[in-house]
């Protein structure tokens, strides 16, 4: 990929602050998309916030600059995806990548049959991540150890599957549309869903569209941005949402000049006492301050704040 000519990189260079929605394509690792975006415009930091397996395409927003010191709320944030799978084979990864390790029956399942199985995995439920994951034990990655042969016991995790429908059923394929929590591994859902129904399967294509408050109308090819770049800094930056987008499902406060300057400068700022205590979006005079956590008695301390704001 070209990068911008040097009089862009210079204009680009420290001085956007937000979040790039990027289309990851199949093939290329989160952090292999990240580097590309992050050279493109010449930021000094970027991360992702929640990676996406090569297999898969889709939403991962880029942060990029101060944006990056409230990534965190966006992992924490529900994803959906849809993903397709093929009834009738289990594999060691999960997906297509994998060696089969398993063939079953599949054509006993009806469409009606398989729907109904769904319904026992909406809500909070228990999952037991794959081998085949980022998590650790021991300090390695378990796919690592999977990668050497190895299996190790991993304990059940709690999450919220908010949306489970079958798009799709042309049997031994199938797609399902996936709302759910943070922690949900879609590859170990559609094995689940398949043993429940009697059979087995594995993930032959998996797109993310949503992630917290962004989904896809927004999102940009690397091809896109490129030509963007092509056309000088000011297009490129165009495509850069603000970094308080990431945090649209805080309630944001408005603090008069005094306030904001007491907050800024690691002082407790006290206000009314209202509701319950919550992290909550701060404004001054329309300009994002940061994150802030108000308590129920009113009382408002700097959670995490812009580093040009005296973080």
């Amino acid at each position: 990929m070209n990068e911008p000519n040097a009089g862009d990189r210079r204009v680009l260079a420290g001085g956007l602050d937000g979040v790039v929605l990027l289309d990851k394509p199949v093939g290329l690792s989160s952090n292999v998309a990240l580097q590309k975006v992050k050279r493109l415009f010449g930021a000094r930091r970027a991360g992702h916030t929640g990676s996406l397996d090569p297999l898969a395409s889709g939403l991962l927003p880029i942060c990029l600059g101060q944006a990056t010191r409230f990534s965190g709320y966006l992992l924490d944030a529900a994803k959906a995806y849809r993903v397709a799978g093929l009834l009738g084979t289990r594999t060691s990864t999960g997906d297509a990548e994998g060696e089969t390790v398993e063939r079953c029956e599949w054509s006993h399942l009806q469409r009606g049959s398989f729907e109904a199985v769904l319904a026992d995995f909406r809500g909070a439920i228990r999952q037991v991540p794959p081998m085949y994951s980022a998590l650790k034990q021991g300090g390695e990655r378990l796919y690592r150890k999977a990668r050497r042969g190895e299996t190790v016991e991993r304990e059940p995790r709690e999450l919220e599957i908010y949306t489970l429908e079958l798009e799709q059923w042309e049997p031994p394929m199938f797609a399902l549309n996936v709302r759910c929590s943070k922690g949900t591994y879609v590859r170990s859902l559609v094995e689940d869903v398949a043993r429940a129904a009697g059979s087995c399967a594995h993930v032959t294509a998996l797109r993310r569209y949503a992630a917290g408050p962004y989904g896809e109308s927004d999102m940009h090819t690397l091809d896109a941005l490129q030509a963007m770049a092509g056309s000088g800094a000011e297009e490129l930056a165009r495509v850069v949402l603000p970094a308080d987008t990431a945090l649209a499902a805080l309630p944001a406060l408005t603090l008069e000049p005094e306030y904001a300057s007491r907050l800024r400068q690691g002082q407790v700022v006290q206000l009314a006492a209202e509701g319950d205590e919550e992290l909550t979006r701060v404004y001054e005079s329309g300009r994002f301050l940061g994150v802030a956590q108000r308590s129920a008695s009113g009382e408002l301390r700097a959670k995490r704040l812009m580093a040009t704001l005296g973080a």
